[in-house]
């Protein structure tokens, strides 16, 4: 099937490997990659930081971007979570309500589209090693995803993957919250790496980018022995 591809900002500016790995697995699945070089933003961080005018006007451009009838594959929970639950309340009784409705339905999670839409799990992928997975909040709760990463990971040739304490919980980053409540954001990311370091385990993978670049920053900045995954990296390792 062709399927277009939407690119988040975090992914775009600090890890676009992330997005030719995203696109070099989608290929090996059979998928005709489509990219549009217009994208840009899908407009979630105005909205939560209650700029609705704005982030109407980008998510205009996010709809007329991707307005046809392609399913719309992401790296990015938190993106895809937005344009599907929040698009419909940000573009209703407006002339652009059908079009964020329709949208919202064809965009969909990464891991979501290999395991429930293609039925593929085992990518071929190999990475020696032990893992332990983040849930992050947006995957958990806006996109309903938490076997879906998990069935893939277990996949990987070389790779264990151990549960830690409190999976669920929020690792501080929420975007501006990071910003404006820093201590708090700091503390919460302390907890998460304590509880990931205490499986043993040399990776913490992820759905979401932003979730691991604020891990990664912590980690950076205490020399921990773990490092940060995006879940697509890790299954376009080894081949």
């Amino acid at each position: 099937m062709t399927v277009d591809i939407f690119i988040p900002c975090f992914i775009d500016q600090l890890y676009p490997n992330t997005a030719f790995n995203m696109i070099k697995v989608l290929e090996k699945v059979g998928c005709k990659v489509n990219y549009n070089d217009k994208q840009t933003c899908c407009g979630q961080p105005a909205f939560n930081s209650g700029f609705w005018d704005e982030a109407r006007s980008v998510g205009a451009k996010f709809i007329r971007d991707f307005s046809g009838a392609r399913t719309v594959v992401t790296p990015s929970a938190s993106c895809c979570g937005f344009v599907k639950n929040y698009y419909g309340k940000l573009f209703e009784n407006s002339a652009m309500h059908n079009e964020s409705r329709s949208v919202g339905k064809n965009i969909i999670e990464f891991s979501d589209f290999l395991v429930n839409t293609l039925k593929v799990t085992d990518l071929g992928a190999e990475l020696n090693g032990t893992a332990t997975y983040h849930d992050s909040c947006a995957g958990l709760r806006e996109c309903h995803i938490k076997r879906e990463p998990r069935a893939l990971l277990q996949q990987v040739k070389g790779l264990t993957l151990t549960e830690m304490v409190d999976t669920e919980t929020c690792c501080g980053f929420g975007g501006t919250f990071a910003v404006k409540f820093s201590e708090i954001s700091n503390g919460m990311a302390t907890q998460k790496l304590e509880n990931a370091l205490a499986t043993g385990a040399d990776y913490i993978i992820s759905t979401d980018v932003s979730c691991l670049m604020h891990l990664e920053g912590k980690i950076n900045k205490e020399q921990l022995p773990i490092k940060t995954m995006h879940l697509v990296d890790v299954l376009a390792s080894g081949w």
